[in-house]
């Protein structure tokens, strides 16, 4: 499970550049980015190396 989160966090980090670097960024792209950081800073809480 925790793998799996690590996965979609960098799914959702990669969505996030390509939405910025196409200037198309609306909100949906910053959403995605607040998600992925959340799975990673649960990740890291759970005290499991990333």
């Amino acid at each position: 499970m925790g793998n799996l989160l690590y996965i979609v966090a960098i799914v959702l980090v990669i969505m996030w550049l390509v939405g910025f670097v196409g200037y198309n960024a609306s909100g949906l792209i910053h959403i995605l980015l607040v998600i992925a950081l959340i799975a990673v800073i649960l990740r890291i809480i759970q005290g499991k190396s990333l």
